[in-house]
């Protein structure tokens, strides 16, 4: 049997993590779309006449013809095109003060307050790109972001093509996994907690220490009452 002081010692060398989805997780509403509108009036309005083409995109990812990654890539390109760091970071910047001005969850802020209070480090994990997530989880107080990364071309223009895997469903955990692994924390000496609104992210809710569907659809809320997961409502309904 373990002696009261080990067990405190070993309570010291756990650190807490509390993990949140982005989208409609700590948002009300998505952000993918908005940012590539918010920076295509900015950059290229012109290119407002290839949106229907992106209607296009989407209709073969529901025909599952391409991917969510490709689907992200091809509609940046559409929207944005190829533009500057220079020309972009200012627009990034804008774009998520604007989020975090209008499209913060009362609840979801309450909760990062919360959490930070309580000495747990704040790790977003989202499928967005890092490119903005990052501007957003700054200003919301987050320690880390975990996010789909772009990579730049041979002229340092930032442009749509994802570098490695599109942080989402199983390829989210994988990158949480591998984000544990570069800073060097085991498994076993870190409780998680995880929050997030959607299905695809079931697999780290089932692998956390502390799962959380927060603000579900219907086939999560179904999940976690099936897998005795809590249920956390921050929506408002009546924007709902």
């Amino acid at each position: 049997m373990r002696s009261d002081a080990s067990m405190s010692v070993r309570q010291t060398l756990i650190q807490a993590l509390a993990i949140y989805d982005m989208d409609r997780t700590v948002t009300r509403g998505p952000t993918y779309g908005p940012f590539l509108w918010f920076a295509m009036t900015r950059l290229a309005p012109w290119r407002a006449l290839l949106a229907p083409i992106s209607l296009l995109t989407t209709i073969l990812y529901g025909l599952r013809i391409i991917d969510r990654g490709r689907l992200k890539e091809w509609n940046y390109r559409l929207l944005i095109g190829r533009p500057r760091p220079e020309r972009l970071e200012p627009v990034v910047q804008r774009f998520a003060e604007r989020q975090v001005a209008t499209n913060i969850l009362t609840g979801a802020r309450a909760r990062l307050a919360e959490d930070k209070a309580a000495g747990r480090r704040l790790v977003m994990a989202t499928a967005s790109y890092g490119l903005y997530a990052a501007a957003i989880a700054k200003r919301l107080g987050f320690d880390d972001v975990i996010a789909t990364e772009t990579l730049p071309d041979s002229e340092g223009r930032i442009v749509a093509r994802i570098s490695g895997a599109n942080c989402y469903g199983l390829g989210k955990l994988d990158m949480i996994e591998a984000w544990l692994q570069r800073e060097g924390l085991e498994r076993a000496a870190v409780h998680i907690r995880f929050y997030s609104d959607h299905v695809s992210d079931a697999p780290v809710h089932a692998w956390s220490d502390e799962a959380f569907a927060t603000n579900p659809h219907n086939r999560l809320a179904r999940v976690a009452r099936d897998a005795g997961w809590e249920v956390l409502e921050w929506r408002d309904r009546r924007r709902a």
